[in-house]
Parts: C-alpha cells; structure tokens; sequence
C-alpha cells in the first residue's frame, strides 16, 4: 500500500514537473540493454524516465527488440506531452502488439 502511495506522488509530480516545461523539450532513446531494449525519455538532456522493463508484466524482462521500445516510449512521450500519466497498462501493451 505505502509503495503504491509513494508511485502514485512520484508520478503526479513528474506529470506535474513536464506540463510546467516547454513540452518540445522532451525528447525519447532506445536504449540496449543486457537482455533486451528499453528506453528513455530526457527533458532537455536530463533523463526523467529510464525503461529498461516492458511496465506492468509480473516477470522483468527487457523489450525483444527496439521497435517494441519505441511504440512504448512514444505513448509514454504522447502521454506526457497531453499531460496525463506517463503509466502503461497491460491494454496498452495488447494495443501495441508488443510481446510480453
């Protein structure tokens, strides 16, 4: 419960923090990693948002590929920029055809 309320403030806060910015600031990268692909959203150059797990599935496991990265870091960026939660729901994923 206590990490769901402190998820929940951090996401308001950085939901709050963009939409307080110049949204042409924020900008997305695929990122390698160890496994797999994730990425990361910058504000200017300061990272705000590093994926490195596809959200939401119980195991943690990196992104196949990096277009899979990308269709997800760009809701993310689309969300933020409309000024909604940056979170990502298993719906989302289905949508995106990403494999989990």
């Amino acid at each position: 419960m206590l990490n769901s309320i402190k998820t929940a403030f951090l996401l308001s806060f950085l939901v709050f923090f963009i939409s307080c910015n110049n949204k042409d600031t924020l900008s997305l990268e695929s990122i390698k990693t160890e496994t797999g692909w994730g990425y990361v959203i910058k504000n200017k150059e300061q990272i705000i948002i590093r994926q490195s797990i596809i959200p939401v599935i119980a195991n943690k496991k990196s992104f196949e590929n990096e277009q899979e990265a990308l269709k997800v870091g760009n809701l993310v960026l689309q969300k933020l920029k409309n000024n909604n939660s940056p979170t990502i729901t298993k719906k989302d994923l289905i949508l995106l055809a990403i494999k989990t």
